[in-house]
């Protein structure tokens, strides 16, 4: 049996760095922190001391004296009643994309998922928890929202995605450029009766403006716009499903469909399926997300997609942001080409 004697299980401080370097504490400390008042040498030296030792620098406690963290807080608001397994794909494509981000500057991601009432919480940047604030989520929470458009009231460092208001700081898709993408790929497919399908009056403000991209993008075209079709339903994909069996029953002509997200767009391609509408021949269908479950629809759905990677930067930028930064930003977009239209 090992044994391990006293003097090895004590933690190596820089006071033992000192001692083996052969300068005082003040040295290390600035020796390790890149200070240019050390000479090259002394910063050899005490670089080789803390490698004998096995000393290393505690970057957290560094940060704290110079007022901050190293630590970025990102929530996920989901739908009160249902646990973190209901919560859109998309949100966890962002919630990589904002953690990636995180790390590219240095900072760690302290992830919560969140959506009772009851258990808000949202003071990490006032509690030194953390040096800002990404919240991202269904717009369909309201009470979360409300509370944390309070908390974001008193805390600058917060950057939004899914709001459903437009008085903070917020990074959204190009919704409208990506509406007119999908009206003019359904055209290019020979579609002339493109429907739109989505509650432009709902909480989700991406609606709108997706509705408003599919108008331009009609208008574009010498055709007139069809009201936007809302459908009711339990959740997204049963609201695709009760759009076509409308459009159906009401024997509307529809050669296109854009629906405002893809949960909706895959709800619709089996509902289309089961009334035996063939896809892409007899209809196009374009959805917006870009969730990878996507490709395994049938057929594979065509899909506009957020660049995630940009999204996350400028969420974490915006949280980390001066108040004198730009706050309010878009993310490109760009067609997902799979074989949902012709």
């Amino acid at each position: 049996m090992t044994v391990v004697k006293r003097e090895q299980m004590q933690r190596v401080t820089s006071i033992d760095v000192a001692e083996r370097a052969g300068v005082s504490q003040s040295t290390v400390s600035r020796a390790l922190s890149g200070s240019e008042t050390i000479t090259e040498a002394t910063r050899r030296r005490v670089e080789q001391a803390a490698k004998e030792l096995g000393y290393h620098v505690n970057t957290r406690a560094a940060g704290l004296r110079r007022g901050q963290t190293g630590t970025i807080a990102i929530v996920v608001i989901g739908r009160a009643g249902q646990g973190a397994a209901a919560i859109n794909p998309f949100y966890y494509s962002l919630l990589g994309s904002t953690c990636a981000a995180a790390a590219e500057r240095g900072y760690e991601a302290l992830v919560s998922v969140q959506a009772e009432e009851s258990e808000l919480f949202g003071h990490y940047v006032a509690r030194r928890q953390a040096d800002g604030m990404v919240v991202i989520g269904t717009a369909t929470n309201e009470p979360a929202w409300d509370y944390f458009r309070e908390v974001a009231a008193g805390s600058p460092a917060t950057a939004f995605w899914g709001s459903p208001f437009d008085d903070a700081m917020w990074v959204r898709s190009d919704n409208l450029d990506g509406g007119r993408l999908a009206v003019e790929r359904l055209a290019k497919g020979g579609a002339r009766h493109i429907v739109f399908v989505g509650d432009p009056n709902s909480s989700q403000r991406q609606y709108r403006e997706r509705y408003d991209g599919y108008c331009a993008g009609i208008e574009a075209l010498g055709l007139d716009p069809h009201e936007a079709i809302v459908s009711e339903g339990k959740d997204r994909v049963s609201q695709g499903r009760a759009a076509v069996r409308s459009l159906v029953e009401k024997d509307t002509s529809f050669d296109g469909l854009f629906f405002a997200c893809d949960a909706m767009a895959l709800g619709a391609l089996e509902e289309l399926e089961r009334s035996g509408i063939s896809v892409p021949d007899a209809v196009g269908v374009v959805g917006f997300d870009g969730l990878g479950s996507g490709a395994f629809s049938h057929p594979p759905l065509t899909t506009l997609e957020p660049d995630f990677a940009e999204a996350g930067r400028l969420l974490v930028d915006i949280a980390l942001a001066s108040e004198n930064d730009e706050t309010r930003r878009r993310v490109p977009v760009h067609l997902v080409e799979r074989a949902s239209v012709r």
